[in-house]
């Protein structure tokens, strides 16, 4: 808990003072050091964490210079042991932030670290002091920032970003425009409880201390420090941790206090080794997070809902019969579900929740290929217009932002999937399948590099864990892409021992085998997935390749011709 004091009283002892505002110009940001902040070139605020405010601040001050990973960690981590991964996250928060999803400004110099290419200049202005607002105010770590439009970046710098990106991409920015921010909740997020263990006390105080730096990237969320300022706040979030022989458990609540009413509760463990402490602690945070995001999100967007996460009604009946009869999963079962969630839609046309339910199992269909070749284009554009729907009602509601990422990854639009995905990080940080599916789009555009940092990522904060074969399998995918097999291999094998069916897993699993000329290895591993997937062939197994890079097209032919040498039939 003493690390989250020191960057409480680092942020509001520079926020307070005053005397000469040293601030770096590059690119039109402007970067105050003793405010401590960045503001973007329609001069708003852009909110970003202390710690990736400091590696700003440290590649402004050595521009045209390679700081390597090491260098970095030193700079922004001092006297802290942390992974690179860490470096890893506020690269990207950074690269967000600036609207440099081209790595044209950070550029990644392979196997030397990172370069900042802008011109900085560094002017001074007049005595000036930076004033102080109301307390509340200037207990509060994260503030909406004005003129923003909920990417975490400049209005202005979102849509560079995307030109960037290419043409396709202002087909995502035809609804930024539609997107309203409602009043952000403050959150008051309490010291964790953790008894007189030492160990305890320190996991508890960083799971505390990165929880609220991740709530802190959250736009609709204002972040108090546990004072008299809770008693203003409208929910406070209170936990405690236990340490066993064998696991860390933790249970997590909050209320209104106005109204004293519970507003939710999780609990979760994760295995306690000796080992990789950072990792445990990460997938607390994350486990905790990811369901209050969830749940703050559902508040602010729908109002009152069980603590499942579902709608009341005949709506919830509707998605419940829907799902429990897709839940062995064929063509004719999709159908069912299918007609019951139409049938739900017709009594309640305007139910978002609904459209988002039918457009996903509808994606489900596309993905494992079930409907008739006649019907895919119009099912598409029916799910293009549910979402449309959706977003204008709900911009700001995670499940219609996580579906809507899904669909442009399910239809090959990669550019614009990746402005939709960074979107709905802005409402939940730890969000592991949306991470996921960055991970596939940059896939997908060649940045296979960029890829496994995300399938890591993701990785880390194992949430949800349902979908831990699927970022497995994409870190295993991007190293093989590289050329990198025996990287590859424990991946694809940890993906197949969580979910042994997917045939596509076990060819890029005979893939590895066969690059690294363990013939045998991969010809049972491709036997195992002509057997799951009957029919495949190197003409209808390979991914679809609308949109995709030279890179990834030149890396998927060599792919495939290991699988060809594995066993899988040419046609």
């Amino acid at each position: 808990m003493a690390a989250f004091y020191d960057n409480w009283a680092f942020f509001c002892g520079r926020f307070a003072a005053g005397g000469k505002r040293g601030v770096l110009q590059f690119l039109g940001f402007e970067l105050d050091r003793d405010r401590v902040e960045l503001r973007g070139p329609d001069g708003g605020v852009i909110k970003i964490r202390l710690r990736s405010l400091e590696m700003l601040k440290f590649f402004a001050a050595n521009p045209g210079r390679v700081l390597s990973k090491q260098e970095l960690m030193e700079a922004v981590w001092p006297d802290v042991h942390v992974a690179e991964d860490s470096v890893f996250q506020s690269i990207r928060e950074l690269r967000s932030a600036l609207g440099d999803d081209q790595r044209q400004i950070i550029k990644l110099i392979s196997g030397r670290g990172y370069l900042f290419v802008a011109e900085v200049s560094d002017t001074r202005g007049t005595d000036a002091p930076v004033e102080a607002s109301s307390a509340m105010e200037s207990e509060t770590l994260s503030e909406p920032a004005p003129g923003r439009h909920g990417f975490g970046m400049p209005r202005r710098a979102v849509l560079v970003a995307m030109a960037g990106l290419g043409a396709s991409a202002w087909a995502t920015a035809a609804w930024l425009p539609r997107f309203q921010r409602n009043s952000p909740v403050t959150v008051a997020v309490m010291p964790m409880a953790a008894g007189d263990d030492p160990q305890a006390t320190r996991m508890a105080a960083g799971i505390v201390r990165d929880l609220t730096d991740g709530l802190m990237k959250i736009e609709m969320i204002r972040v108090v420090v546990p004072s008299g300022a809770a008693q203003g706040a409208d929910y406070v979030v209170s936990s405690e941790l236990e340490k066993t022989e064998t696991a860390w458990n933790l249970r997590a609540r909050m209320i209104e206090p106005a109204t004293g009413a519970g507003k939710w509760t999780t609990s979760l463990f994760v295995e306690r080794t000796a080992a990789n402490m950072q990792l445990q602690q990460t997938r607390l945070t994350a486990g905790m997070g990811h369901a209050l995001a969830l749940r703050v999100n559902a508040l602010l967007n729908v109002g009152e809902r069980l603590a499942d996460g579902l709608p009341t009604g005949s709506a919830r009946a509707a998605i419940e019969q829907a799902t429990a009869s897709i839940n062995q999963t064929s063509p004719e079962r999709l159908r069912t579900a299918q007609a019951m969630l139409e049938q739900g839609l017709a009594d309640d046309a305007d139910n978002v929740d609904l459209q988002v339910a039918l457009a996903a199992f509808k994606l489900r269909g596309i993905q494992m290929d079930w409907f008739p070749a006649e019907e895919r284009e119009a099912t598409k554009n029916d799910i293009g217009m549910m979402m449309e729907r959706a977003l204008r009602a709900r911009p700001n509601y995670i499940p219609v932002l996580e579906t809507y990422c899904r669909f442009l990854s399910a239809t090959n639009r990669f550019a614009e999937s990746l402005v939709a995905c960074a979107r709905t990080l802005t409402h939940n940080p730890w969000g592991g399948s949306t991470l996921y599916l960055i991970g596939l789009a940059q896939i997908h555009l060649g940045r296979f590099d960029d890829a496994v940092a995300t399938f890591v990522q993701a990785d880390r904060f194992d949430t949800p864990q349902v979908a831990r074969w699927t970022w497995a399998v994409g870190a295993g995918w991007s190293y093989l892409f590289m050329g990198r097999a025996e990287e590859a291999l424990p991946w694809l094998q940890r993906s197949i021992a969580i979910t042994p069916a997917s045939g596509r897993t076990h060819m890029l699993l005979a893939a590895a085998y066969q690059q690294l000329g363990r013939t045998a290895e991969a010809r049972a591993a491709m036997a195992k997935a002509l057997e799951l997937r009957p029919g495949s062939t190197a003409s209808n197994a390979p991914h679809p390749t609308k949109n995709a890079s030279p890179v990834f097209l030149e890396a998927a032919e060599r792919v495939m011709n290991l699988m060809v040498a594995a066993g899988l039939p040419e046609k």
